[in-house]
């Protein structure tokens, strides 16, 4: 079988400030890392309305339509923004998701990658922020749930910020389990392990600023993975933020590249174990370019290895 790459050059026309983090080089970047490995590749197709209906309300949707700029760059809160091309990029990004998780349901595809943006995990039911519109994790979570009839859906999210949106939108959702570890504190300022859903469905693992590798791999050993095995997810969603690398500008976190080649072998293993190797996953955070495409194409590569 195979791990399927989902992407779309509408993505690159999500435009944002000379200077602001979440830019187009990103995506540029993590494509170029990924060149030459051995993916199936597939156009991300538009996300249906209904697709993102299914997590935000239909006012929410409309707002953003008003709010989209017909020229030039418009600012929604401190550090979120939108240019022409932005909706056609969330669009394509949960288009993204929505076609990976039929492609894994469907034996498409052992696993996938979704290389897109704006990411989405900030983004909660009503409110766009965190440099996020449509919270792509959990509309692959509930796509899974409500198209594809299953009964339990885990989302782990290892960006060093609190998944904040993902949390929101998946906290009444009994069939899913969220696990998400970030840096405490750090903006938004949410995610302490008492915040644990409507249904103790929630698992938040606040880490200290300049904790390593060594610190997410115990707690992830001690905590994160009995926790999946207890679920028995019968399918995985990743929130593939890369920003807890020792080298990205805005956080604190020590982890290094092989961290998060560990914690991806390790998450496959576990969805081998569990769920017949069913894993999607997304990319969220991540701000060093540099970084950023050494750890997505370690990441990758992991899900590769798994693949065959």
């Amino acid at each position: 079988m195979t791990t399927t790459l989902l992407t779309h050059a509408d993505c690159l026309r999500h435009e944002t400030p000379a200077g602001h983090p979440e830019q187009v080089a990103r995506l540029e970047h993590v494509l170029h890392a990924l060149e030459g490995l051995d993916l199936t590749r597939v156009t991300a197709p538009m996300a249906a309305e209904d697709d993102i209906l299914r997590i935000h309300p239909a006012s929410y949707l409309a707002e953003l339509r008003r709010a989209l700029p017909a020229e030039g760059q418009k600012q929604l809160d401190s550090d979120t923004w939108m240019s022409p091309g932005s909706l056609d990029a969330a669009f394509r990004a949960a288009g993204a998701a929505v076609r990976a998780v039929d492609m894994v349901m469907g034996g498409e595809a052992d696993n996938a990658f979704c290389a897109t943006r704006p990411p989405g995990h900030h983004a909660e039911t009503d409110t766009p922020m965190g440099f996020c519109l449509f919270g792509t994790a959990a509309l692959a979570a509930k796509h899974a749930l409500d198209h594809h009839g299953l009964s339990r859906v885990a989302v782990v999210d290892f960006d060093v910020h609190h998944g904040n949106g993902t949390q929101d939108l998946l906290w009444d959702e009994k069939r899913a389990l969220l696990v998400t570890s970030q840096q405490m504190p750090l903006w938004p300022g949410s995610g302490a392990a008492e915040e644990d859903g409507a249904f103790g469905n929630v698992m938040n693992l606040p880490l200290p600023p300049e904790s390593d590798g060594a610190v997410m791999r115990e707690i992830y050993r001690e905590q994160v993975f009995p926790r999946l095995r207890a679920f028995k997810p019968e399918l995985i969603i990743i929130s593939a933020g890369f920003d807890a690398h020792a080298d990205d500008p805005l956080a604190q976190l020590q982890w290094q590249t092989e961290d998060f080649r560990w914690l991806t072998a390790q998450l496959c293993a576990l969805a081998k174990e569990l769920c017949q190797g069913r894993i999607v996953s997304t990319l969220e955070g991540g701000y060093d370019l540099n970084a950023l495409s050494k750890a997505a194409k370690a990441h990758v590569e992991e899900l590769i290895k798994a693949a065959t």
